[in-house]
């Protein structure tokens, strides 16, 4: 028998075993909850208090087993996928299949490519050098966090030595073993910074190797938050971290006085955002408005005040009538006219013929596709790349409905791979279709038709400032309700 065939019977017999143990507690579990309430004389509600206790303790342990079976079939996947490959040809083709590996798995579980990247390491740690941690995963003592706190904290020692840290902690009979609460009893926190102790005791060498790799990894994240609000997140050195802290919390803590109503947390954020935004003096209570490139889209009567329309700004999301109008009246250099559909709010087909893009159809793209279009990704927009969907050598042609964003890293991709995107519109990105033949439809944007004032509706020429903005009585403002009005006003607008 071949070896492959002989992987795939192993393979496929352990995944069958991992499967059973969750089915086997998820029994377990119906059992407990659905067995006869005590006879009324006796403390039905102590039984029932007792009984939800213990299926919360037998359903921790569903979801340690659950994360075992999902790390056997991951690592089982990519298994499976390197043998039906085979060799790859030189580097170039080895990172196109790891970067298509880990794009079909964030897929499949819709996750993000960074957390499926993760998810692959940790199930290849586990299943070839933790076994025993995985074991232990998969009836139900430890639970994921454990399991991902070992694989983290084994990264970069040698087999012999992740042997014998594994034996530390999981074999009583080892010498030296661990003592007190066993691993599954220990909080993830405690249990890390047990482990951690452990290691850095036991091997100070990996420990140089670990900062050299995490001072690699440097970055900045920025997510949006709810409320109009953003996240700026620095991970840095250590020692730089704790230098930037005391010093904005130094300046901070200057500004103080009896007349400044803020808290040391909210001088804080102001000072660190006026000093990346390069304001000079003491005044930081005001952050202030960007100038930097920002794409953002506001409905024109929410611009002149006639309406309270949220704007839209590109790689955010919704902020406030107030702030866009702001943003417009003290940041914009220059506007730029976007005729949207008042049916739907998508913006108006225009068609191209020049293989290049003019700045107003990558500006239109831009808010059409909101981000890169590959599935799960979110990169935004001013750091993405123009694509063709279907090639200009092969008749493709540059209107809207043959353009789609791309990261740089899902471009290469889309070249290295068998990763095909799917037809465009005018108002809606492309899908996508992976090497395997599953299809990811498009995270279309959720487009809004503008709100008209009721008094413009009606006819009223003289409309007072803030008049809220809707849809007349009588009319239901679906999708192709359309007044005269609303004609005229697109009519003189494309003019």
């Amino acid at each position: 028998m071949e070896t492959g065939a002989v992987t795939g019977v192993e393979g496929k017999a352990t995944v069958a075993a991992a499967v059973a143990s969750v089915a086997g507690l998820v029994n377990e579990l119906a059992g407990l909850v659905s067995g006869p309430m005590a006879a009324s004389g006796d403390d039905p509600l102590g039984e029932l208090a007792e009984s939800c206790l213990a299926g919360l303790e037998l359903l921790a342990r569903v979801e340690a087993a659950t994360a075992a079976a999902k790390v056997r079939m991951v690592a089982a996947y990519a298994e499976a996928s390197a043998q039906i490959e085979g060799p790859a040809a030189d580097a170039y083709e080895a990172s196109a299949r790891e970067k298509s590996l880990v794009a079909e798995v964030a897929c499949v579980l819709t996750v993000g490519e960074r957390a499926a990247s993760a998810l692959l390491g940790e199930a290849h740690a586990l299943t070839n050098s933790l076994p025993a941690a995985l074991d232990q995963l998969q009836a139900g003592a430890i639970s994921w966090q454990h399991a991902r706190i070992l694989a983290d904290e084994t990264a970069g020692l040698e087999p012999d030595r992740v042997k014998a840290f594994e034996a530390h902690f999981f074999d009583p009979d080892a010498p030296h073993a661990a003592r007190g609460a066993a691993p599954g009893e220990l909080v993830p926190s405690r249990f890390r910074r047990k482990v951690r102790a452990w290691r850095e005791r036991q091997y100070p060498d990996s420990l140089e190797l670990r900062r050299a790799m995490s001072v690699a990894e440097r970055r900045m994240e920025y997510q949006p938050e709810a409320d109009g609000m953003g996240r700026i997140t620095l991970i840095l050195p250590g020692e730089n971290a704790c230098a930037i802290w005391n010093k904005v919390t130094s300046i901070a803590r200057g500004l103080q006085s009896p007349d400044d109503p803020r808290t040391l947390s909210q001088r804080r954020a102001d000072v660190s955002a006026n000093l990346l935004l390069g304001v000079v003096g003491q005044d930081l209570e005001n952050p202030p408005t960007p100038k930097a490139d920002i794409l953002m889209t506001v409905p024109a009567f929410s611009t002149f005040g006639v309406t309270d329309e949220p704007g839209e700004v590109d790689g955010f999301g919704p902020v406030p009538a107030s702030v866009a109008r702001r943003i417009v009246a003290e940041g914009a250099g220059s506007f730029y006219r976007v005729l949207v559909d008042p049916r739907d709010g998508a913006p108006l087909e225009i068609g191209r013929t020049n293989y290049r893009l003019p700045e107003s159809l990558k500006r239109w793209l831009r808010m059409r596709d909101g981000k890169c279009t590959f599935p799960g990704c979110s990169n935004h927009t001013q750091d993405n790349e123009n694509d063709h969907l279907i090639a200009w050598q092969h008749g493709g042609a540059t209107g809207i409905s043959n353009l789609g964003q791309l990261c740089p890293k899902h471009h290469r991709l889309k070249h290295q791979s068998s990763w095909t995107p799917t037809p465009a519109s005018k108002n809606e990105p492309p899908g996508w279709t992976s090497p395997t033949g599953r299809h990811y439809p498009a995270e279309q944007p959720d487009w809004l038709p503008p709100r008209l004032p009721l008094a413009l509706l009606a006819g009223d020429s003289t409309m007072p400032p803030n008049l809220e903005g809707g849809n007349p009585v009588g009319t239901s403002g679906a999708v192709g309700d359309v007044s005269p009005l609303e004609d005229a006003l697109v009519a003189y607008l494309a003019a």
